[in-house]
């Protein structure tokens, strides 16, 4: 099998994306890995690195997107972009899927433009991982769709349903609604009708608050892209305010240097199990084809993980899933 990664995408290119293929390559024989990106660039990178030259290729794309950069005009003038060149590549069939830590927002555009929407999908949605004291769940919609219709929250809840019953191997995944309380009456009228419409589902939980998130209450909640995305962002400062504060108070109480690494390192074992490096990445849920998204500061192992996402993605068929479970 053959994944395109997008090697000038995210916060470190070339190095963590060269490396994660590498790793990815090691880990399963039967993958090789199309690098997309500047030829010269990429040549230099590989070349001070030990790795299975037949199974590891590149396809130049001279144009780099930013991260900070527009993705409407990224996406339209930047026509040899990575991303518009691997994703061309997967629409071609050169590929089975494309990965990258790039650009959100021009991957979504660009993913959406080229390779389309499968069958029944009325919006595609971006979905990310949530740490919580169960494991992992998923937040959906992540931003892709700052207001959604009601039927939009039902597909949301069965594709990522999909994803987490095939990919994150959740026997099966509990549906929550975020809403400002449990009962079936509270929020807008939207949330009451869509709270109706999930009611069908048999795996849905009811209303979930926001203080039951981080206690895993529910596998997916569902929620609209501005509310999700700002949700998103508060979390991930949870972490880095927590060891602010933490330093602060060991300092005041005046730890030595060795019982302070101690505790940091309990710390950082107890935080290991929700760590998003695990799952790498995910794809945009309800596109015609494999396009996988990755954290902008995405690691070696995130990015190698993401890669061996994509494989199973594709081995499990999980757009073909979807595009049945539509159907009901």
């Amino acid at each position: 099998m053959l994944i395109a990664v997008d090697a000038v995408g995210g916060d470190h290119y070339p190095e963590r994306p060269v490396l994660g293929a590498i790793e990815a390559v090691k880990e399963n024989n039967d993958l090789q890995v199309l690098l997309i990106g500047p030829k010269e660039m990429l040549n230099q990178e590989l070349g001070r690195l030990e790795y299975d030259s037949n199974r590891i290729h590149i396809l130049h794309a001279p144009e780099i997107i930013g991260m900070n950069e527009s993705p409407a005009s990224a996406v339209k003038f930047k026509r040899h972009s990575s991303i518009n060149i691997g994703l061309t590549a997967h629409k071609e069939g050169r590929c089975e899927a494309f990965v990258s830590a790039g650009n959100t927002g021009a991957l979504l555009a660009a993913s959406t433009f080229l390779l389309g929407k499968l069958n029944g999908v009325i919006r595609p949605t971006i979905a990310a991982t949530l740490p919580t004291i169960n494991g992992i769940s998923l937040l959906v919609d992540a931003g892709a769709n700052l207001e959604l219709k009601p039927l939009m929250y039902l597909q949301f809840a069965k594709m990522c349903t999909i994803f987490s019953r095939e990919i994150l191997e959740i026997e099966n995944p509990s549906v929550g609604l975020l809403n400002i309380g449990e009962e079936a009456e509270k929020g807008m009228d939207i949330h009451k009708e869509v709270h109706q419409m999930l009611s069908e589902l048999p795996n849905f939980y009811g209303n979930i608050e926001g203080r039951d998130i981080l206690f895993g209450k529910t596998d997916i909640y569902l929620t609209d892209g501005f509310t999700g995305n700002v949700l998103l962002k508060f979390g991930e400062s949870i972490p880095d305010i927590l060891m602010h504060m933490l330093k602060i108070t060991m300092n005041k109480e005046r730890l030595d240097e060795n019982t302070q690494k101690f505790v940091f390192g309990i710390i950082a074992k107890t935080m290991n199990s929700l760590n998003y490096e695990h799952v790498g990445g995910i794809p945009f849920l309800g596109v015609n084809g494999m396009s996988l998204v990755g954290h902008g500061g995405s690691s070696v192992t995130a990015i190698k993980n993401m890669i061996l996402n994509a494989v199973r993605c594709v081995e499990y068929e999980i757009n073909d899933k979807i595009v049945e479970s539509l159907k009901n």
